[in-house]
């Protein structure tokens, strides 16, 4: 008996193998709770349902992700703004510049709109499997940045064929300059840009801040993040592995959210004591910058989402921000 249920079980653990690639270097927390979550579905799925995971970029960027799900290669990934906006544009409203001004902010968009976003992605071809939040994004610079005119002279790195990423800059004066993102590093050393933005974990993770001096303190935006799978694999799947995937998806996503949150905060103070110097906004100066994030968003609405839904947007955080006392 006991030979035939580890026969059984062997063979069952092969019923959903679901390949799932993502840029975060083997190590992280994103593949600890990775490794979580698949140890989870696998139990309660009795190994008929499980991931087989490729770390560290080892499927390429995010876009090489997305090419190898569509033709079959893989099922799933992790990704940020970038890579959900090549499935569903309307998402990256959530990466707009100045847009949320805290996590609670963040939630509540989360939760109001979720519904579009989830529609949005299975218009693309996928099902939403959770969101894992990057991050709050800063600008890191070589060069003291003073007011919002200094901008203009830097060197700025942006991610090559971002439309978000390209209105934030337009909006702040800036010409910055498309590179891949494993292109960055080395255009730090050489010279070929003097500044970047990203959270502050993966200013470390990705050993970026070694080759700046300056952090804004007010940051650009909150990166979105998600883990994604592909609508026609999953729909092959009976309900009760899709049950399965989907609740411990968004429980183990929550999670890695929260451990991102502390850990960029922890990040912040790492890079201080790395001698990272942070670059205060005064007042105007910020209204300032608020401003040119309204002509960004404004820029991509008829773009990436329609100026209703941005509008949808903007007023649910007024309102949410009128309820808790606070202002922009």
């Amino acid at each position: 008996m006991i030979v035939l249920w580890a026969w059984a079980t062997c063979g069952t653990a092969q019923e959903f193998v679901i390949k799932f690639a993502t840029v975060a270097p083997e190590g992280s927390t994103w593949m600890s709770i990775m490794r979580q979550y698949d140890a989870a579905v696998r139990k309660e799925s009795g190994g008929r349902i499980g991931f087989r995971i490729y770390p560290g970029q080892v499927m390429g960027d995010e876009s090489a992700v997305l090419r190898k799900i569509r033709v079959g290669q893989l099922q799933s990934g992790g990704f940020t703004g970038v890579g959900l906006g090549d499935v569903a544009p309307l998402v990256r409203i959530l990466d707009t510049p100045f847009l949320v001004n805290s996590a609670d902010e963040s939630d509540h968009l989360y939760s109001k709109f979720g519904k579009e976003f989830e529609a949005a992605f299975e218009e693309g071809g996928y099902v939403l499997l959770g969101w894992a939040e990057v991050g709050f994004v800063h600008v890191f610079t070589k060069k003291k940045i003073t007011k919002p005119e200094d901008l203009s002279s830097i060197r700025m790195w942006t991610w090559e064929g971002d439309p978000v990423a390209a209105a934030a800059f337009s909006a702040l004066d800036i010409n910055p300059i498309p590179l891949s993102i494993t292109d960055v590093y080395s255009s730090l050393q050489t010279g070929l840009i003097d500044a970047f933005y990203t959270p502050p974990l993966a200013a470390l993770a990705l050993q970026w801040f070694t080759q700046v001096k300056y952090v804004v303190q007010v940051p650009l935006a909150n990166s979105a993040g998600a883990v994604l799978i592909s609508k026609k694999f999953f729909d092959k799947m009976p309900a009760d592995l899709q049950e399965i995937l989907v609740r411990n998806g968004k429980k183990f996503m929550a999670e890695l959210t929260g451990l991102s949150r502390r850990d960029n905060a922890k990040a912040m103070e790492t890079l201080s004591r790395q001698g990272i110097e942070g670059i205060p906004v005064g007042k105007s100066d910020l209204a300032r910058y608020v401003e040119a994030g309204e002509r960004a968003r404004q820029a991509l609405a008829g773009k990436l989402y329609s100026k209703e839904f941005l509008a949808q947007v903007e007023k649910a955080l007024q309102d949410f921000r009128a309820s808790k006392g606070a202002s922009r």
